[in-house]
């Protein structure tokens, strides 16, 4: 009788897999298996029940909004663009439209993806989607429980960029948003008067 094969991962062979713990957020894997160099090993991955989801808003004179707010497994504060969940299965640009108006109360008449992420692929299969939007409409935020805390900050985009690189924002996927967005801008791959209101300085 033949040995059923084991399965692959690229350089990587499975030997057996077992569920580590789950909830309704997350679940986590726990693999016995052969690393690329053939030695035998041990692999824990984090699956998210969601997808990340993030938002860079830009108001008609260059602003855009922080929400500010405690992180639990960090013991600290942080300080974020509008960011949340969104179920697999759903377009992320439906999560990113409702993560928006929960968070901020702000709605938006122009949506671009700015882009996609992988969060942390050395233990996570965690995806996240990032979304530019402008022509904003302001409204009465509904947040979650969890983000009863949770407060905004209005101010330039260019500032916004700046606390990124002085460390002050340490979200890596409000960096990533920030940075992608200025380089989008000044290499001409967004729409023009997008790209003029992210770099502006009106300092």
């Amino acid at each position: 009788m033949n040995k059923p094969e084991l399965e692959k991962r690229g350089p990587w062979t499975i030997l057996s897999e077992r569920l580590g713990y789950e909830n309704p957020w997350m679940t986590v894997r726990e693999f016995d298996v052969l690393r690329p160099d053939g030695s035998p090993g041990l692999y824990g991955v984090m699956e998210p029940r969601n997808l990340a989801i993030g938002v860079l808003p830009v108001f008609d004179n260059g602003d855009t909004l922080l929400v500010g707010q405690y992180r639990f497994a960090l013991d600290a504060y942080s300080w974020e663009l509008p960011e949340g969940g969104g179920p697999h299965g759903v377009d992320p640009l439906v999560s990113a439209r409702r993560e928006l108006e929960e968070e901020t109360g702000c709605t938006a008449q122009n949506w671009r993806k700015l882009l996609e992420l992988d969060v942390s692929n050395s233990i996570s299969s965690e995806r996240a989607f990032c979304f530019l939007a402008w022509g904003l409409n302001e409204g009465q935020s509904d947040r979650e429980s969890s983000e009863a805390d949770m407060i905004t900050h209005r101010l330039p985009v260019h500032a916004a960029i700046a606390m990124a690189m002085s460390g002050k924002i340490r979200d890596s996927l409000t960096v990533i948003m920030l940075l992608t967005a200025a380089e989008k801008a000044r290499s001409g791959v967004l729409n023009p008067a997008l790209s003029r209101l992210i770099l502006s300085d009106r300092s």
